[in-house]
């Protein structure tokens, strides 16, 4: 059982177009159990930035290979703090990035990122 958590809809977790990987939106959904086990925005980036980790072995990247990515948070009265983890994860040269505020997230979740990788 790959700890990759199952898309949640008719959609690829990624897919690849030349050089690139294009990556769906990633949720704080643990791999093995299906659901959001964080409460707090944190807790939840981290497990969002470590299904993106699975991710990377999965096609023989790391996290420098990231180019762009994408954030959405339901408040962003936690940004600060989605930073904070977000950061930790990338060594050398961060992505471009955009992120926004929106209503609500699949799951109730408090965060999601879609990224793009270059091979």
């Amino acid at each position: 059982m790959s700890k990759i958590p199952a898309a949640i809809g008719p959609y690829s977790t990624y897919r690849e177009a030349g050089d690139l990987i294009f990556v769906s939106g990633q949720l704080p959904v643990n791999g093995m159990t299906g659901e959001i086990e964080a409460t707090d925005i944190k807790g939840q980036t981290k497990q969002v930035m470590e299904n993106i980790q699975l991710i990377l072995n999965e096609v023989g990247a790391n996290f420098d290979q990231i180019v762009k990515t994408t954030c959405f948070l339901t408040d962003f009265s936690g940004f600060v703090s989605f930073n904070e983890v977000y950061g930790e994860y990338f060594t050398g040269e961060c992505p471009a990035r955009s992120a926004f505020q929106v209503s609500a997230l699949p799951k109730g979740a408090l965060v999601e990122i879609e990224f793009i990788i270059k091979k």
